[in-house]
């Protein structure tokens, strides 16, 4: 069964580091369609936050089409929840990118060396075999 622990040292709030663990989870393949999310109890438990805090969660990745409640037998990945998981994550990393990289030419780094750094962490991530074909961005 898969779970979570929440970071208290990080910024991001409880209930939103659990909606990116799931998406992490769902966009990756270790959480597949159909597949039964822990209770709301349980996953509190685990994650050591309250279960409301869970129960936000749950409710924002059901808005998202990723999970659906089923009165009774609990959150289970939609069928469509892995598409749509990977198609929120690459547009949360490109924005980020995208973020970075404006920060860098902020900071006064010439485009050049953040090209570099670019290129660099791509031939390291393809010598270890790290790179994937890409679908569309």
């Amino acid at each position: 069964m898969w779970s979570f622990r929440v970071d208290p040292h990080l910024a991001l709030p409880a209930s939103r580091q659990i909606v990116e663990a799931v998406l992490d989870g769902v966009a990756s393949g270790r959480l597949a369609a159909g597949e039964r999310l822990p209770s709301v109890r349980v996953m509190a438990a685990e994650a050591l936050v309250n279960p409301n805090t869970v129960g936000k969660a749950y409710r924002e990745l059901e808005m998202e089409g990723i999970t659906e409640s089923r009165h009774g037998d609990g959150v289970f990945v939609t069928a469509a929840g892995p598409d749509r998981a990977r198609t929120l994550r690459r547009r949360a990393t490109l924005e980020s990118f995208r973020q970075a990289v404006l920060e860098g030419l902020r900071a006064g780094h010439a485009p050049d060396a953040l090209s570099e750094v670019f290129e660099s962490v791509l031939r390291g991530a393809r010598s270890a075999g790290g790179v994937k074909k890409a679908r569309g961005a």
